[in-house]
């Protein structure tokens, strides 16, 4: 390795290393406030002015809003040797809590919930077992069941599907021509904001968003309103209650929370629903053949060590998993964004 080779190497290490500390500063400013302030404000305002409006010392937030504008979410206009601070486009597109496109919840989510339990990575890898309950003292399979820490936990995660499908849900729904399936049933579909996508694209089609009480009930009063005609909603578990026949099943980041053996188990089921012809759609990021990546594909299945008892799979595992379950003529199909698609046939 030559020393321009391997200084660039150690560079790439320092990056790796201080990595955690840009994502908490994302989560920091998320979390106190910033850039709903510089949103509401319209214009540039010293630390000074944030620090007191948001209840925090000046010295920190200077030092915080520094390093958000290193990292591009923020602009500094310098005016008598002050600094006044503003969002940038892609802190108003997507940090502000307001936005239609806003990733605030994602933020909230990771910094509360997934940062915490990534403190025991280490214990992870070596049981191989999720660190929701030694993180939380609730099991992973609690949450599963619609047991959260709070009413405000739960809404958040909610409003973070939510948030995913406003940005990628119509490239995912595109992916496919989904026109023939009529009957549409979204296994474990949250807030419906992918049963959005698929009406506002397929107006022949109609969505049954099943999910547990809690969340059906959360769904109906935060997100889904009486307007939307063509979305309904069914309460229970997909894997102990009965799934009602339809022409096509969705599962949105649902089988990569599961072993091989529950998703074989939940995809027969499902076979059995669906009618002849339908299909499963399977919505997940995906790992590339030889394992090389992405990296966001990599981190997201460690993601799904420590909080669940799934992991992230190649196009060819799901494949697999949808043969051995039954189904026929499987087509993968990349969208360029995080999220890819995966449609099996009856």
């Amino acid at each position: 390795m030559c020393s321009s080779e391997e200084d660039g190497y150690v560079q790439k290490l320092h990056e790796y290393t201080y990595g955690f500390l840009v994502s908490k500063t994302m989560f920091t400013a998320c979390e106190l406030g910033v850039f709903d302030l510089l949103h509401e404000a319209q214009e540039p305002i010293p630390a000074a002015t944030i620090a007191s409006r948001l209840g925090t010392s000046v010295d920190g937030m200077e030092q915080l809003l520094d390093a958000c504008v290193g990292l591009k979410l923020l602009k500094v206009d310098i005016q008598n040797n002050k600094g006044y601070y503003s969002n940038t486009h892609a802190s108003t597109q997507y940090m502000v809590k307001s936005s239609p496109r806003t990733l605030y919840h994602t933020m909230i989510h990771y910094s509360n919930t997934v940062y915490k339990c990534c403190h025991f990575l280490p214990q992870a890898v070596r049981e191989g077992k999720p660190q929701y309950e030694r993180t939380f003292g609730i099991s992973s399979k609690e949450i599963f069941d619609g047991v959260y820490r709070s009413e405000e936990e739960m809404l958040n995660f909610i409003y973070l599907m939510d948030s995913t499908w406003n940005i990628c849900g119509k490239d995912v729904i595109q992916a496919f021509d989904l026109s023939l399936f009529h009957t549409v049933y979204d296994l474990g579909g949250c807030s419906g904001g992918l049963a959005k996508q698929i009406v506002a694209t397929y107006k022949d089609s109609t969505v049954t968003i099943m999910d547990l009480p809690k969340v059906v009930q959360t769904a109906k009063k935060h997100f889904v309103t009486d307007k939307e005609k063509q979305i309904h909603f069914l309460e229970g578990d997909f894997f102990n209650d009965p799934i009602p026949e339809a022409d096509l099943f969705i599962l949105s980041r649902i089988i990569h929370d599961w072993t091989e053996e529950k998703c074989i188990a939940l995809l027969r089921k499902i076979y059995q629903s669906c009618t002849p012809g339908g299909g499963v759609l399977i919505v997940e990021v995906l790992l590339n053949e030889d394992r090389s990546g992405p990296v966001i594909s990599q981190m997201f299945s460690l993601h799904m060590l420590v909080m669940a008892e799934g992991k992230e799979r190649t196009p060819s595992e799901y494949t697999k998993l949808l043969t051995d379950s039954g189904f026929r003529d499987i087509e993968v199909k990349a969208t360029g964004k995080i999220y890819d698609a995966i449609l099996g046939r009856k």
